[in-house]
């Protein structure tokens, strides 16, 4: 590999990361409230509210259907209105987000509906409101599983990042793209495919790791 596709792969790899990783922290912060408020708002649940219950579900529904490559590009129109452009690594990020954000939320969902009620009961039978429920149980309770869909939602959103150098997005997909594949640079495409099993592996090892911390602790 010559110095100018080293330097190329080098850039790559920084794009990837920073799209995986701004796309990861959006969809934490959206996509955990968007599970709690699935959980809360069911049948039985601490703020019961069905009719939003439903809403919400399907707004979730309807993301997760489309296909990511299908949503990255009907997402154009959106994605030039934030970030003022639709190439590019800062334009990624906003497609990543919007699909990643439901996924993680449904991931979350799992994990909290396993909490055992009878800790949320014994919380609402001291007088706990629903803020108190969710920060002292659900939260604390649910965060191994929470930990752990955070981590294959990176995985995930690795390879969605991937996908979208199809359409100039940047990162380790635009490279294998104009370099493996279109100018048949072989060895481009081995170490394309080398990276990014080192960061899935890297990523998951991590989160492995910070999972069972949590489960000692607990």
């Amino acid at each position: 590999m010559t110095p100018v596709l080293l330097e190329l792969l080098l850039r790559s790899i920084w794009e990837t990361l920073l799209m995986t990783g701004a796309s990861g922290l959006i969809s934490l912060v959206a996509g955990l409230p968007l599970g709690l408020a699935i959980v809360a708002t069911d049948r039985g649940g601490i703020a019961e509210n069905l009719l939003i219950n439903r809403l919400l579900g399907a707004i979730v529904n309807g993301f997760r259907s489309v296909p990511f490559i299908i949503l990255l590009v009907a997402l154009i129109p959106v994605t030039r209105l934030i970030v003022g452009t639709a190439l590019g690594t800062s334009a990624a990020i906003v497609p990543l987000a919007i699909a990643a954000t439901p996924y993680y939320a449904r991931i979350a969902e799992v994990s909290l509906r396993e909490v055992d009620r009878g800790l949320i009961e014994a919380v609402r039978a001291m007088g706990g409101n629903r803020w108190a429920i969710i920060r002292e149980v659900l939260v604390p309770e649910a965060l191994p599983g929470i930990v752990a869909g955070f981590t294959v939602t990176l995985v995930t959103l690795i390879g969605a990042s991937a996908m979208a150098g199809a359409i100039g997005a940047g990162g380790l997909g635009d490279l294998a793209i104009r370099y493996g594949y279109q100018r048949f640079e072989t060895g481009v495409m081995i170490a394309v495919v080398i990276v990014l099993i080192v960061m899935v592996c890297g990523i998951q090892w991590l989160g492995d790791r910070l999972m069972a911390r949590i489960d000692h602790r607990t």
